[in-house]
C-alpha cells in the first residue's frame, strides 16, 4: 500500500505563533535543531514521527489537525482545475502538493479563478439561449458555494454540533421518543407541533406558532424535520453568526447553507455525538442496529458517519456520497483521502452503481485508488416515498467507505480477503484526470495524456493512450 510523508509546515508555524514561541524555543521543546524546524515549517522535510509525538507530549496537541485533508482537497480540485483543455501543461503533482501546503490562499483563489471561467465559458456556450434574459451572472452558484463550505470544514462544525448535543441530552431523546420529546420543547416556546398535512414535508407559521409534519413520511423523517424546525426557531443566533464567518457572497447561498446548518442540527440531535460514537464503537459501525437504536434512517447514520471529526474525540475517517439513477453525485463528503470529481459523476466502477440492481441488499467492495490507497466500500440504494400512489418515489445509492487500515473496526469486513491485492477492484475518481491506461469503462481519455489512434489494431476503446 502507499504511504505519503506527511507535510505540514503551515500548520506547526500556525501552532508555533499560537504559542507565541519563537523558532528557536519551540525547537528546543521538539528536541530538534533550529535548521530542522525551519526545513519543516517551509515543507521541504516532512513531520517526523518524533516531533508529532513531542507536539502530543508537550502540548497536549492533537496531532490528527496535522492531518493533510485539507491539503489533499485542494490538490484533488486543482488536479481536476488544470485537466480542463484551456491550460496546455499540467503541473507536476509534486508542484501541486506544495503550493496547497504551503500556500493555501493562493491555491483556493485559483480554485475560484477557474470556477469563474468555466461559469464564464459555459454561458457563452449557451448564450442562445439566455439571450432574452435581463440579466446574467457568471458567478459561482449559492449551490456549488455551499458545497465548497461544508467540503473544507471538513463537514464538521464544532459549535453547531456541540449544542446540538446538549439539547438532544437535555430533553432527553433515546430514539423512540424523539417527536414527543422535541414537540414538548418546541411548545414551551409556545409551538403547536401537528402530525397529518401531506402538501408539505414541514410547514411553519410564524404568525400563529404552528408547526405541521407530514405523516406521509417515516418516523425518522419526522423528528428530522421537528429537530431541523427547533434549530430555526431557537438555535438562530448560533446560524447566524457561523453563517457570518463563512462570508458568502450572495444572500441566496446564505439561505441555502442556513438549512444545511439547520439540516447538521437535526442529524446531530438525532445522533448525540458521544452517545452515537459509542454505540458505533460498541456494533462496530453496523448501520442497521445503529438505526434501529437511535431511530434513525440508514442514509442518516451514515451521513452522521462521516461527521465524526470532533478533535481530540475523532472516529473513522469516512467517505460519504449519495447518487441518483443518472450517476449524478446529489450529496458527497469524505474526511479520507479520496475526494469526489466535482464536475460529472463517480466512476462507473464503484460499486455504488450496482446499489440500484439489489434494492435492500448492502454490497462490500474492495478498492484501490490510482495513488495506491486501498479502501472498504460499503454501498446501499434507498427510496424515498412520496406517501402514496400517485407520488412519485424517489430512488438514490448511498456510498461509505474508510480505508482498509480501520477494516478491524467494521463489523462488514471480518470475512473479506484483505490481504489479497486481487481482491481489490482498480476505481477512479473522475475520467478526466483517472491515470489508468487500461480502464474498460473509460468515458473520455484522460486530459493530462496524449492518445494515439491505430485503425488496424482497434481495442476496447477506440484509442490508446500515452
Amino acid at each position: 500500500m502507499a504511504t505519503q510523508k506527511l507535510y505540514a509546515g503551515v500548520k506547526l508555524r500556525e501552532t508555533r505563533t499560537r504559542l507565541g514561541l519563537t523558532q528557536k524555543d519551540f525547537a528546543a521543546k521538539l528536541d530538534v535543531s533550529l535548521p530542522y524546524l525551519n526545513q519543516m515549517e517551509n515543507n521541504r522535510r516532512p513531520v517526523s514521527t518524533g516531533v508529532v509525538l513531542a507536539l502530543a507530549h508537550e502540548f497536549g496537541f492533537d496531532v490528527t489537525v496535522l492531518s493533510t485533508g485539507d491539503a489533499e482537497r485542494m490538490v484533488t480540485d486543482m488536479r481536476e482545475a488544470l485537466a480542463d483543455p484551456v491550460f496546455s501543461d499540467a503541473a507536476p503533482l509534486a508542484d501541486l502538493r506544495l503550493t496547497a501546503s504551503n500556500a493555501p490562499a493562493l491555491a483556493r483563489a485559483f480554485l475560484e479563478l477557474h470556477k469563474a471561467y468555466k461559469q464564464n465559458h459555459e454561458h457563452l456556450a449557451s448564450l442562445s439561449e439566455v439571450l432574452g434574459r435581463d440579466e446574467v451572472s457568471s458567478a459561482q452558484s449559492p449551490w456549488e458555494e455551499v458545497r465548497d463550505f461544508f467540503h473544507y470544514c471538513d463537514n464538521y462544525l464544532d459549535a453547531v454540533d456541540q449544542a446540538a448535543e446538549h439539547f438532544s441530552g437535555s430533553v432527553g431523546i433515546n430514539g423512540k421518543n424523539g417527536i414527543a420529546a422535541i414537540a414538548g420543547r418546541l411548545n414551551d416556546h409556545g409551538v403547536s407541533t401537528h402530525l397529518g398535512d401531506r402538501t408539505k414535508l414541514r410547514r411553519y407559521d410564524p404568525a400563529s406558532k404552528t408547526l405541521n409534519i407530514s405523516d406521509a413520511v417515516g418516523l425518522p423523517t419526522q423528528v428530522f424535520q421537528l429537530a431541523h424546525q427547533y434549530a430555526l426557531i431557537t438555535q438562530d443566533d448560533l446560524l447566524e453568526a457561523t453563517l457570518d464567518l463563512a462570508r458568502f457572497r450572495t444572500d441566496a447561498a446564505r439561505a441555502i447553507a442556513k438549512i444545511g446548518l439547520a439540516n447538521y442540527f437535526a442529524g446531530a440531535t438525532m445522533l448525540p455525538y458521544g452517545r452515537f460514537q459509542e454505540q458505533v464503537q460498541k456494533y462496530r459501525h453496523d448501520l442497521e442496529r445503529l438505526s434501529d437504536h437511535f431511530g434513525a434512517s440508514i442514509e442518516q447514520v451514515a451521513h452522521r458517519l462521516s461527521t465524526l471529526q470532533r478533535p481530540g474525540a475523532k472516529g473513522v475517517p469516512f467517505f460519504f456520497v449519495r447518487v441518483d439513477q443518472a450517476g449524478t453525485i446529489t450529496k458527497r463528503h469524505s474526511a479520507t483521502r479520496l475526494q469526489f470529481a466535482r464536475f460529472g459523476g463517480a466512476c462507473p466502477l464503484w460499486n455504488v452503481h450496482a446499489a440500484f440492481e439489489t434494492p435492500g441488499r448492502f454490497l462490500r467492495q474492495l478498492a484501490e485508488t490510482p495513488d495506491g490507497v486501498r479502501y472498504f466500500c460499503l454501498a446501499r440504494d434507498v427510496s424515498k416515498s412520496g406517501g402514496s400512489f400517485q407520488s412519485p418515489v424517489r430512488r438514490y445509492a448511498i456510498g461509505l467507505g474508510c480505508d482498509v487500515t480501520y477494516a478491524a473496526d467494521l463489523v462488514y469486513c471480518d470475512d473479506m480477503d484483505l490481504e489479497n491485492h486481487r481482491a481489490f477492484e482498480q476505481i477512479g475518481i473522475s475520467c478526466r484526470i483517472c491515470e489508468r491506461t487500461e480502464c474498460h469503462q473509460r468515458s473520455v481519455p484522460p486530459l493530462e495524456r496524449t492518445i494515439h489512434v491505430d485503425h488496424n489494431q482497434p481495442g476496447v476503446l477506440p484509442y490508446s493512450i500515452g
